[in-house]
């Protein structure tokens, strides 16, 4: 049965409108098969009652959702300066996959919370100040935070290139490219984010005179590696040092470990570096830092076996609220 054809006209109007984002009159009157007249009265007593607005002036008169046009009117309303740092900075993954980059994805949000773009838009952007004051030169140092957790710790510089989240807005662009390229071990988005990070982490090489790598190895066994995937993505010209993870009776990955001690233990129990080369400066690379365990202890192992004399910490993402699990990664 066409139910359609029992609705009311003036629901038959909204329903086109909404399919169609916008209508103009003209194409009503086609649709519905009813004079222009009977479609005008339908449209006036749809903008008395606010249900739909006019965008334009004749002979250009499109209508369209009265919510469509208050988001309309908010969004032209934020600068050009606002906008540019939103669609550089913000990406969203809807529940069904969808991605939803800058702006877009911002407005996906903003509706999602039933939050006003424009107030938002401001918030957003002094929360990303506020974190931007951590940056120095475009990277974050997280030392401090390894130098107030760890009794030894074992590298000189623990270089974050994002946080993985900030507070209120949730994961960053580079979080979220960081969950979902591991998670759907889809390699496509994997080389996206490795072509996003690799000019800094040839920067940091350059800049510290870094003669050797090395991976942390993943604990996690899944089809398509992230970390084998990145290292093959970076393809550097440095010599890499060998690290590998330990197989135990029963995996135990860090992010199912709370307290720090158990994390430490782990990570001293079950990697390993296999390296008889020596090095004047490795630079260790792991995809998140929760408590920085493993990788404070395998640089403590580089230190105590005497391969290298320095050891720098990057890793892609990571958090300053001092003991914080990065559980989902």
């Amino acid at each position: 049965m066409n139910y359609e054809h029992f609705m009311k006209t003036s629901e038959k109007i909204l329903n086109y409108i909404k399919d169609k984002k916008q209508a103009t009159a003209r194409e009503l009157t086609d649709f519905l098969l009813i004079s222009e007249r009977a479609v005008f009265k339908q449209l006036g007593n749809l903008l008395v009652e606010n249900r739909v607005a006019k965008v334009g002036k004749p002979p250009k008169v499109f209508y369209i959702i009265k919510k469509d046009k208050e988001l309309l009117e908010e969004i032209i309303d934020i600068n050009k300066k606002d906008k540019k740092i939103i669609d550089e900075n913000y990406l969203a993954i809807t529940a069904s996959g969808l991605r939803r980059e800058g702006m877009e994805g911002f407005i996906y949000w903003c509706e999602k919370n039933k939050l006003p773009i424009k107030k938002t838009v401001a918030e957003y952007i002094k929360t990303l100040d506020k974190y931007g004051k951590y940056r120095k030169g475009g990277i974050i140092d997280g030392i401090n935070k390894f130098k107030n957790t760890f009794q030894e710790v074992g590298v000189v510089h623990a270089f974050y290139l994002d946080f993985y989240n900030i507070e209120r807005f949730g994961r960053t662009k580079l979080g979220q490219l960081l969950l979902y390229s591991k998670q759907s071990q889809d390699r496509k988005l994997i080389k996206e984010l490795v072509d996003k990070i690799h000019p800094t982490i040839n920067k940091i090489i350059n800049r510290y005179n870094i003669d050797a790598v090395g991976f942390i190895p993943p604990t996690v066994k899944r089809e398509v590696q992230f970390m084998k995937e990145l290292r093959k993505n970076l393809n550097l010209s440095i010599k890499v040092i060998n690290i590998v993870k330990i197989k135990t009776d029963i995996v135990v990955p860090q992010k199912t470990l709370n307290k720090l001690a158990d994390r430490i233990e782990n990570a001293r129990s079950t990697i390993i570096v296999n390296e008889t080369g020596k090095y004047n400066r490795i630079l260790l690379i792991d995809d998140a830092i929760g408590s920085g365990a493993t990788l404070n202890e395998t640089a403590m192992q580089i230190k105590k076996k005497n391969i290298a004399k320095e050891v720098f910490g990057l890793s892609i993402t990571g958090s300053f609220k001092g003991f914080d699990v990065i559980s989902e990664v």
